[in-house]
C-alpha cells in the first residue's frame, strides 16, 4: 500500500485510480449522461421547429412530426438519467468500499509512534471523510458539473444555428467568467482547508472523551470537557461560516453575470427578429436555451463550490494519512527460521522520535530457553527493549538477532509470530472472548482454544458467564475485570505458542489467589522458551535464571538474582526498597 502515497498531495490523481478500477461502469455512466443532456439539449431545438412548423397554419402536418421528435428525445431523455443512475448506484459505492480497504491497509501498516501522534478518532473521520468525499465528488461531477457543463456547449452550438456572433460572443464571455470563477475558488482553498481541519478536530475530540468516560467521570471532568468539546466546535463552525460566505460571494457575482447575459441574448435575438434575419421559432430558441443556460451555470456554481469544499477534504485527508510507512520490510527481506530463540543485541543505539537517546551502544546475549527479568526504575530501557525486539521501531545504530538473524532483514510477520506478549494494559477487541483468545492463533479449533483457556485458569469465570466463551467482553474487554483481562491475555500467548515470551508484570491485576494459580499457569508457559519479563515486583522473578538491571539506558548489573542480592548494587537498593513498602503497606504483598 505504499504506492498510496504518491497521492499524498494529488486528490484528483487518487480519485481517478477508484475511477479506472472500474472503467466499463463509469465509461457506461459517462455516455449515458452525455446523450442524455445531448437529447435534454436538442428538445430546446424541437420546441424551435415545432413553432416554426406551426406558422403555414393548421393545415400542415410538418407539426406532428416535430411532435413526434420532442417526444422521442424527451423519452430517451428520462430512460438514460434512470440507467445511469442505476449503474451509478453499485459503482460509486463499490468505490467507497475500494477506497477505505486501501485506507485502512496503509493506516495500518503505520508504526506505534504515528498512531502516538495522532488522536484514533481523528485518524478514524477522515477514513470516513475521504469515502464520502469521493462519493460526494463522482455523483455532483456526473449529476451536477457535467450535465451543464454539456448543456451549456450544446446550447452555444443551437444559438450559433440562428446567428455565430451571439454564439462567438457567447463563447467568449464563459470562458472569462469560468476563468474568474476558477481564480477565485481556488483563492478560497486555505478557508475549505481549515474547515477540513477543524471539523476533523471535533470529531477526534468526541471519541476521546467517549473513549474515556470513566476517566472524565472519576475526576469531575465532565463540565471542563463541555467547555473544551464548546471551544473546538466553535473553531469548526467559525472555519465553516467563513468557508460558506466565500463560496457565497462566488456565487452571487455568477448570479449576476449570467442574468446580465441572458437578457443580453434575448434583446439580441429580438433585433435579429425585427430586422428580419430571424424567425419567430428562432426567437424562442434563444429564448429557451439562454434560460437553460442560466439554470445550468447556476448550477453549476453551486456545484463546483461544493465540489471545492469536498476537495478540501479530500486533500486534507490524504496529507495526513497516505505517509510513506517508517516501517517497511526490507526489499530481500526472508521469512524467520526458528532455532533456538536465542536473542542478541550488537551494538544498538536508538532514541525515541523527538525524544533524548535511549541506548547507545547497548550489547545483550540472551541464550536460547533462558528466563531473564529486566529490572530498573522507570524510564530505564526496559519497555524500549521490548518495543525493539518487536521492530515497533528500527534503531539508529548496531544491530538485533534472533537466532543469529538480523530482524530488520525478516519480514515483520515472521518475526511477530515468533513472539507471544502478555502485556500489563491488555487490549481486548469489543468481541467474544473466544474471539479473543483465538487471536492468538486464527486457525486453532474450539478445543485448543479451551485448553489454552483451561491453562491459563480461565474457565472458571468462563463457566458462570452467561455465554461462556461466546460472551462479548465489550469495548476494550471493560465487562471483564483487570484479572480476567489478564488470564484471557496468557491464554492467547498459550495458545500462539511461540518460542520467545515477553511479559511485562504478567500478574499486576490479579489478586492474591489468582496470582498464585496464574504463576503455575505462567511455569507451564515459560518451559522450553526464551523469557523476557519486565519487573515492577521483584519477587515475580526471584526464580529467573538471569537479572538485566537497567539504569538511564545501560545495563549496570547482570546476573543470577541470588547472586545480585549478596552484591551491593541497584538491584538490592530495589529489594530493600520493595521490602521496606511491604513492611509499610503488608496488604500490597
Amino acid at each position: 500500500m505504499d504506492d498510496l502515497c504518491r497521492y499524498a498531495d494529488r486528490p484528483l490523481a487518487f480519485l481517478f485510480r477508484y475511477v479506472r478500477m472500474r472503467p466499463a461502469a463509469h465509461a457506461f455512466i459517462l455516455i449515458a449522461v452525455l446523450v442524455a443532456v445531448g437529447c435534454s439539449v436538442a428538445t430546446q431545438y424541437g420546441i424551435k421547429v415545432l413553432v416554426d412548423s406551426l406558422a403555414p397554419g393548421p393545415s400542415s402536418n410538418g407539426a406532428w412530426l416535430a411532435l413526434g421528435f420532442m417526444v422521442a428525445l424527451i423519452a430517451a431523455d428520462n430512460l438514460l438519467w434512470r440507467i445511469a443512475c442505476w449503474v451509478a448506484s453499485s459503482t460509486f459505492v463499490g468505490v467507497t468500499g475500494d477506497l477505505r480497504r486501501d485506507l485502512f491497509r496503509h493506516l495500518t501498516g503505520h508504526a506505534p509512534s504515528y498512531f502516538s501522534d495522532r488522536l484514533p478518532g481523528m485518524l478514524t473521520s477522515r477514513v470516513t471523510a475521504t469515502s464520502n468525499a469521493v462519493f460526494t465528488i463522482e455523483n455532483m461531477v456526473m449529476w451536477n458539473v457535467l450535465p451543464p457543463c454539456v448543456a451549456t456547449v450544446g446550447a452555444v452550438v443551437f444559438v450559433a444555428t440562428v446567428d455565430w456572433t451571439m454564439a462567438a460572443g457567447l463563447v467568449a464571455v464563459a470562458a472569462v467568467i469560468v476563468a474568474i470563477m476558477i481564480r477565485l475558488a481556488a483563492a478560497g482553498r486555505p478557508l475549505h482547508h481549515a474547515f477540513a481541519d477543524k471539523a476533523a478536530a471535533v470529531d477526534g475530540e468526541m471519541i476521546d472523551v467517549i473513549g474515556n468516560m470513566s476517566l472524565v467521570k472519576m475526576f469531575c471532568g465532565l463540565g471542563r470537557e463541555h467547555r473544551r468539546f464548546d471551544d473546538t466546535l466553535d473553531r469548526e463552525m467559525t472555519a465553516r461560516r467563513r468557508s460558506l460566505r466565500y463560496l457565497e460571494r462566488i456565487r452571487l457575482f455568477h448570479a449576476v453575470v449570467t442574468i446580465v447575459l441572458t437578457v443580453g441574448l434575448l434583446a439580441w435575438a429580438v433585433l435579429l427578429w425585427q430586422r428580419g434575419a430571424a424567425t419567430a421559432g428562432q426567437v424562442v430558441l434563444v429564448g429557451t436555451l439562454g434560460l437553460s443556460i442560466l439554470n445550468a451555470t447556476r448550477d453549476l456554481a453551486v456545484a463546483l463550490v461544493d465540489v471545492t469544499q469536498h476537495m478540501a477534504r479530500l486533500s486534507e485527508a490524504l496529507a495526513t494519512m497516505l505517509v510513506p510507512h517508517v516501517l517497511r520490510d526490507h526489499p530481500q527481506a526472508s521469512t524467520l527460521v526458528r532455532n533456538g530463540a536465542s536473542v542478541t543485541f550488537e551494538g544498538v543505539s536508538f532514541g525515541y522520535p523527538g525524544g533524548r537517546p535511549v541506548f547507545d551502544g547497548l550489547h545483550l546475549v540472551i541464550a536460547p530457553g533462558q528466563r531473564v527479568g529486566l529490572v530498573g526504575r522507570s524510564g530505564s530501557g526496559k519497555s524500549t527493549v521490548f518495543a525493539l525486539l518487536q521492530r515497533f521501531y528500527d534503531v539508529q545504530g548496531g544491530r538485533i538477532l534472533i537466532d543469529g538473524q538480523d530482524i530488520a532483514r525478516v519480514t515483520q510477520e515472521s518475526l511477530r509470530a515468533s513472539i507471544a506478549v502478555v502485556p500489563q494494559d491488555v487490549s481486548m477487541f469489543n468481541r467474544t472472548i473466544r474471539e479473543n483468545i483465538r487471536y492468538g492463533r486464527p486457525d486453532a479449533t474450539d478445543e485448543e482454544v479451551w485448553q489454552a483457556a483451561e491453562a491459563a485458569r480461565c474457565t472458571e469465570f468462563i463457566a458462570e458467564l452467561p455465554a461462556g466463551l461466546d460472551t462479548p467482553v465489550g469495548d476494550r474487554g471493560v465487562k471483564l475485570s483487570g484479572g480476567q483481562r489478564q488470564r484471557i491475555a496468557i491464554a492467547r500467548a498459550f495458545l500462539k505458542d511461540a518460542p520467545i515470551l515477553l511479559l511485562d508484570e504478567a500478574t499486576s491485576a490479579l489478586d492474591v489467589e489468582s496470582e498464585e494459580a496464574i504463576r503455575e499457569a505462567l511455569a507451564r508457559l515459560m518451559t522450553g522458551r526464551t523469557v523476557l519479563a519486565i519487573a515492577h515486583r521483584l519477587s515475580t522473578v526471584s526464580n529467573f535464571d538471569r537479572i538485566l538491571v537497567f539504569r538511564d539506558g545501560e545495563i549496570v548489573q547482570d546476573g543470577a538474582p541470588g547472586h545480585l542480592l549478596r552484591r551491593p548494587g541497584l538491584y538490592r537498593d530495589l529489594i530493600d526498597g520493595e521490602l521496606s513498602r511491604l513492611e509499610m503497606h503488608p496488604e500490597a504483598a
